[in-house]
């Protein structure tokens, strides 16, 4: 039961996988007609307390956006089922801003016009900086579930994430090839378009040289790419033990087949983008996956996870995957920090997420000084079309 693992502060309702939260749609019914909150004062007058979320629900990375959002409603619908948080029930308010920057920000203002005392977003990593840094001038507490960027949580103290940082991820993973996998020589390839996927390999080159390993390739490519053939059997050339694609699944199930067609059987390492790769590849290619491996923030083989991962799929009719745990997570979080605050007054929201400690789906989580999570690294690797867990390495 996924209640028995959340620790509350103060009433906040922990999560009940016996009494099912109602599903509904992504986008939340709009706010009442009603003059701004301002986000230094305590919103007291009203019968709910407004959460804004922003994510991506229409366009190229919409994927991850209704999946963080949906795992969010999931939170939020059972923490109202068990009373709300201050004695009042939560109101979503959704926008979203079609992974745009620009889109991010206008969407953001519509969200403090409409009362909102705290933000659950963005997604991915440019529109959440972008969001940011307006959100640092209005003081507003800010939790990203899945933006990995490191300078998003260094723009102001209000904000905080639920996920792991890009260069933590990559430097875990070249830990774990030298040490766990014992390579002497790796490779990197990774989209040049993405800042995720550029700084996940940034950090896995500086910490795979720091652990003696040779790197025998640095290749980018194209956002657009699909073809990755000529590129692979470049870098397949330079004899790496392992390959590492910090990208997310659908590319990174192209580049797998890619790889092994092309006859390389070495090791292919990735980051949290890789949750969903076995839901991509066809089922005759499901070998393809064989010898992979990637960091994650939490394993399926986990009760906790394998519970959440049901439930998530009774309510919506789609795979869960990290992008809808992580967004879980964090609507309990922020909850537990509005009640722990004891009001609706941003500073005291963000004494309290500075304080939160957290059991959930994606494990145990505080924060450091940065707003950052200290949290423990799920190794998953996949064996003949299943996902299993290798190992957890605790930060």
């Amino acid at each position: 039961m996924i209640a028995t693992v959340f620790t509350a502060c103060g009433d906040t309702a922990a999560p009940d996988a016996a009494g099912d939260a109602p599903a509904s749609e992504t986008g939340d019914a709009p706010a009442e007609d009603e003059a701004p909150a301002d986000s230094e004062q305590p919103a007291a007058e009203g019968d709910t307390i407004k959460i804004g979320v922003l994510a991506p629900l229409t366009g190229e990375v919409s994927v991850y956006g209704i999946a963080t959002s949906n795992g969010i409603k999931m939170g939020v619908d059972e923490i109202n089922e068990k009373g709300g948080i201050l004695g009042k029930q939560i109101e979503l308010i959704t926008m979203d801003e079609k992974g745009d920057p620009t889109e991010a920000v206008n969407a953001y203002n519509s969200l403090v016009d409409q009362g909102i005392v705290a933000l659950i977003g963005d997604v991915t990593s440019k529109p959440c900086l972008a969001v940011a840094e307006v959100a640092l001038e209005d003081n507003m507490p800010m939790l990203t579930a899945t933006g990995t960027a490191e300078d998003i949580t260094k723009v102001g103290p209000n904000v905080f994430r639920t996920c792991f940082m890009d260069p933590f991820q990559g430097k875990i993973m070249a830990t774990f090839a030298a040490d766990n996998l014992k390579a002497k020589k790796v490779a990197v390839m990774f989209d040049n378009g993405s800042d995720y996927s550029k700084g996940l390999a940034d950090s896995f080159k500086a910490q795979a040289e720091e652990k003696g390993m040779e790197v025998t390739a640095f290749e980018g490519y194209a956002t657009a790419d699909i073809d990755f053939t000529t590129l692979l059997n470049k870098i397949i050339a330079t004899s790496p033990d392992a390959i590492f694609v910090p990208d997310y699944y659908g590319d990174v199930s192209l580049v797998l087949d890619q790889a092994r067609t092309a006859g390389y059987t070495g090791a292919m390492l990735g980051g949290d983008g890789w949750d969903g790769v076995l839901t991509t590849l066809p089922e005759d290619k499901l070998s393809a996956a064989n010898n992979g491996y990637f960091s994650n923030h939490y394993s399926a083989a986990d009760t906790v996870a394998a519970d959440f991962l049901s439930k998530y799929q009774e309510l919506f009719g789609l795979e869960g995957n990290a992008f809808a745990a992580l967004g879980y997570d964090s609507a309990y979080i922020m909850a537990q920090a509005i009640e722990a605050a004891g009001s609706t007054d941003s500073q005291a929201i963000i004494d309290a997420l500075a304080a939160v400690e957290f059991d959930g789906v994606t494990g145990h989580i505080t924060f450091d000084e940065n707003g950052d999570p200290i949290k423990s690294v799920a190794v998953t690797k996949f064996v003949d079309g299943k996902a299993e867990l290798d190992s957890k390495i605790t930060a």
